[in-house]
């Protein structure tokens, strides 16, 4: 070996290496220059798909707030699921100034459409809760059957409004006419959520099944002792 490294530095002389290619530099440029307009039409698609398949499709939804931080939002309602959940130990207190109207006063009284299922029979009353500086309420609550089944309508883009604590597996998704909707078999936690953000404890109860559904920006929440079945087809009847 030793024959081999002389020749091969008699060598070197004769040799010219070309000089290492400046990689930085080029690095640098091409990221400074703008991609071409198909690269970036296939990112913004990319970002876009991302976007409606976690924002959109209420099973990415779930899983995403899952990870991050075991609540579901939906429809201005936060759902989080426990292994076990207690019913409150108070009795609770109405929602804050909570008034009971007619049917006509209390759509004066709020910024959403009221609608009233036929398919629960006689209006028994009709609560308003929540006002404003201007006097709009927040909720509109409709009471059916004697109070065993009541109709809850808000504004669903705020959030949240009430949050619901259900024992696992908590709650399934369904279908109100071709949209999401959540259902939660089974009593469970409510509480509710004033204007300013604070968790008004003492209005916690314990909830009955509950069908929660969105549209054109409302919300509505069905809860009774309703099997699901009719409460998705009084729910596809207000659609």
């Amino acid at each position: 070996m030793d024959d081999l490294e002389r020749e091969l530095r008699d060598l070197s002389p004769w040799l010219r290496t070309p000089d290492a290619p400046e990689l930085t530099g080029r690095v640098r440029a091409r990221i400074a220059a703008p991609a071409p307009w198909w690269r970036r039409w296939r990112y913004h698609l990319a970002t876009v798909l991302v976007v409606l398949l976690v924002a959109v499709l209420p099973p990415g939804r779930a899983a995403l707030a899952d990870a991050v931080a075991g609540v579901l939002r939906f429809a201005g309602v936060d759902i989080a699921t426990a292994p076990g959940s207690p019913p409150p130990a108070d009795a609770p207190s109405p929602l804050p100034s909570q008034l009971s109207l007619s049917l006509a006063e209390a759509q004066r009284q709020v910024r959403f459409p009221l609608r009233v299922p036929a398919g629960l029979g006689p209006l028994d009353q009709v609560l308003v809760a929540d006002p404003d500086n201007a006097g709009a309420c927040r909720v509109a609550t409709l009471v059916f059957r004697g109070g065993a089944v009541r109709l809850d309508t808000f504004d669903g883009r705020i959030d949240p409004v009430y949050l619901k604590r259900v024992t696992e597996p908590g709650i399934e998704w369904v279908r109100v006419d071709g949209a999401f909707a959540v259902w939660v078999a089974g009593p469970h936690d409510l509480t509710y959520v004033d204007r300013t953000g604070v968790t008004r404890v003492q209005t916690a109860r314990l909830a009955a099944s509950t069908l929660i559904w969105e549209e054109a920006g409302v919300t509505y929440r069905l809860e009774g002792d309703l099997p699901k079945a009719e409460a998705l087809g009084i729910a596809s009847a207000l659609w």
